[in-house]
């Protein structure tokens, strides 16, 4: 196999929840602050320099899938707003929200985005 020089790799895998929201720090009338839903698209980059040696992959991608769409489940059909963290739910703090859910066991995440594909909108966190 030939060697390649600072070769990085990186696998993505990607969820889907719907869920509503409202950002109750609008002024009265805004349409952010009435209570509304989105369909939602997260995807979750894992990155590594090296292989592992056994499977000759960067990780399982099954469990990066499995991991993934429990975290998305827990948003499913619910209100953002009631997880800590997503008092005010941007599509920022949904990403943030996913790496505190996924980082401590994908330490190799390397990105995070989360869009809602229906209205072309998207955020996409690198770390």
């Amino acid at each position: 196999m030939p060697s390649l020089p600072k070769a990085v790799f990186e696998i993505t895998k990607q969820a889907t929840f719907d869920a509503a929201h409202h950002f109750p720090n609008e002024p009265e009338g805004s349409i952010y602050r009435r209570v509304h839903g989105h369909s939602f698209t997260v995807e979750a980059t894992v990155r590594s320099e090296t292989l592992d040696a056994e499977h000759g992959w960067v990780a399982d991608l099954g469990a990066l899938d499995r991991a993934l769409k429990t975290a998305a489940g827990m948003l499913d059909h619910g209100m953002l707003n009631d997880h800590p963290g997503l008092e005010l739910p941007s599509l920022e703090k949904l990403c943030l929200w996913f790496v505190g859910q996924l980082q401590p066991e994908w330490p190799g995440l390397a990105r995070i985005k989360v869009a809602r594909p229906t209205i072309n909108e998207s955020c996409v966190l690198s770390l």
